[in-house]
């Protein structure tokens, strides 16, 4: 489950600093006049404490946390921590009236419409909005990203398919070739050969050793004859062949179970 370092860091600076932002503004806002219940700065109440410096303390963690998550759980964890952070400080104002009994807990803002406008944006709503969408956002990345350990698997996973894929496209080519291209693959070589000769060769070949070279000299007798059919028996077996070829009888030379049985 690692991912990159860098998946929320950025997010997470930036709620840092909006932390920060949301649990110091009470102190030096009055400094440059906005403020909340007076200009005094650095004046601390137990409702700064619950309202600005404990949920801008926890989007500072959750900020931190981001930065240094590199697996899915830790950045998931960091944003629901950041989350937690922006959403107390939208609701925090109107949910410490049940135990202040007024929507002021630390003050009446200063100034006029715009400057208090200003103020409760800067200091609850506006400030607690950003932080849920920066939180938000790191969590989508963190949902969304795969993992380093998937990425390297991909890559190695890609280069042997693609050394693959002549031999598979060269079967293929094979499976699509006629029958009779594929049967005569299949034959023996040796097999092969003998059928690729010439056909006096394959007579010559077939006939018996003792009589090959009577047989060769029988140019009149067909080709695929000359191993299968021997001299008429008025003829010598020692004579030369005829001169006329075309006078010559032939007849067929017994089996060899008859040889056997003879």
């Amino acid at each position: 489950m690692r991912l990159p370092r860098t998946t929320g860091a950025l997010s997470g600076a930036l709620i840092v600093l909006l932390g920060l932002w949301g649990a110091l503004i009470p102190f030096v806002g009055p400094y440059f006049h906005y403020a909340f219940g007076g200009f005094q700065t650095w004046h601390y109440t137990s409702q700064r404490l619950w309202l600005c410096i404990v949920p801008g303390a926890v989007a500072v963690i959750g900020g931190l946390m981001l930065m240094r998550a590199t697996t899915r759980v830790g950045g998931l964890t960091a944003g629901w921590v950041a989350l937690a952070a922006g959403v107390w400080f939208v609701v925090g104002p109107s949910v410490s009236s049940l135990w202040h009994h007024t929507i002021y807990a630390i003050g009446t803002p200063a100034g006029g419409y715009t400057r208090q406008m200003l103020e409760w944006v800067g200091y609850f709503y506006g400030l607690g909005a950003a932080i849920i969408g920066l939180a938000a956002f790191a969590m989508g990345r963190y949902f969304s990203r795969p993992r380093i350990a998937s990425e390297a698997v991909a890559a190695a996973e890609a280069a042997p398919v693609a050394q693959e894929a002549p031999v598979a496209r060269t079967t293929a080519a094979s499976a699509e070739a006629p029958v009779a291209e594929r049967r005569a693959a299949d034959v023996p070589v040796t097999e092969r050969r003998a059928a690729d000769a010439p056909p006096a060769e394959r007579g010559v070949a077939d006939a018996p050793a003792a009589d090959r070279a009577t047989y060769a000299e029988r140019a009149g007798a067909p080709a695929a004859d000359r191993a299968d059919y021997a001299p008429a028996a008025g003829s010598a077996a020692g004579d030369s062949a005829p001169a006329d070829p075309s006078a010559a009888t032939y007849r067929r030379r017994p089996g060899l179970l008859r040889r056997l049985r003879g």
